[in-house]
């Protein structure tokens, strides 16, 4: 799996990504954005606090956290079988 090695907030819950493998472009949030725990994203200057945690992982304060797979995918419009090809034979690495 690539690794997030660059992130930029925008406005409106979007944020500007760069992965290692060359991979960038922007993700919107804005479906998440005032439902459960992001709710704290109401915070406008709260979600331009956002950074990228030590297994790159994006995060925001100290409890919320959003996997660098699934940003990676939502960046991408790929499915986890197109990313683990594993995943389509059945076949364990």
């Amino acid at each position: 799996m690539p690794k997030l090695i660059e992130i930029k907030p925008l406005q409106n819950f979007r944020l500007w990504l760069r992965y290692d493998d060359g991979t960038t472009g922007e993700v919107d949030f804005s479906d998440l954005a005032g439902r459960g725990v992001f709710k704290a994203w109401e915070n406008e200057e709260f979600f331009k606090e956002v950074r990228i945690g030590s297994h790159g992982e994006l995060i925001w304060g100290e409890d919320l956290d959003l996997c660098q797979d699934s940003v990676y995918l939502r960046l991408t419009g790929k499915s986890p079988e197109d990313v683990f090809p594993t995943l389509k034979t059945g076949v364990n690495a």
